[in-house]
């Protein structure tokens, strides 16, 4: 290789690299304004939240009745809050809770401990085990 063909070569791997500099200074233009964009929207929403919190009377209201699944996840819960430290799996704590044991009712429950424990308050220390997080 000559020094001609090496300068080609450089000059060719420049203008890719300058090309490439050039899009990226494009997504970066375009995230700029996209941010600015939601930043603007979340203040016009915490204006709204505000605005309606101070004009909306005190809660008066009756609390809404307990359905039959928040006293199910009620029960779950309180179960864990009563065994910290027991491990427990989906059938055992319908034992425990003298809930049917049907297969049906017990798969509903383990639904339950999954989104009980992605909303953090159980830790899972074995397949199918759950446990109160500490």
């Amino acid at each position: 290789m000559n020094v001609t063909e090496l300068l080609a070569g450089l000059q060719a791997q420049h203008e890719a690299a300058t090309t490439r500099a050039g899009e990226l200074q494009g997504q970066i233009e375009h995230f700029t304004a996209a941010l600015a964009d939601t930043e603007a929207r979340l203040a016009e929403l915490d204006i709204a939240r505000k605005v309606i919190a101070e004009a909306a009377p005190a809660a008066t209201e009756p609390d809404p009745p307990e359905t039959e699944t928040s006293t199910a996840y009620q029960a779950i819960v309180n179960a864990f809050n009563q065994h910290p430290g027991q491990t427990f799996r989906a059938r055992e704590l319908h034992e425990l809770l003298n809930m049917p044991t049907d297969e049906a009712s017990v798969n509903i429950t383990r639904s339950r401990l999954v989104r009980l424990l992605r909303q953090g308050f159980l830790t899972q220390p074995g397949r199918g085990r759950y446990q109160k997080r500490t």
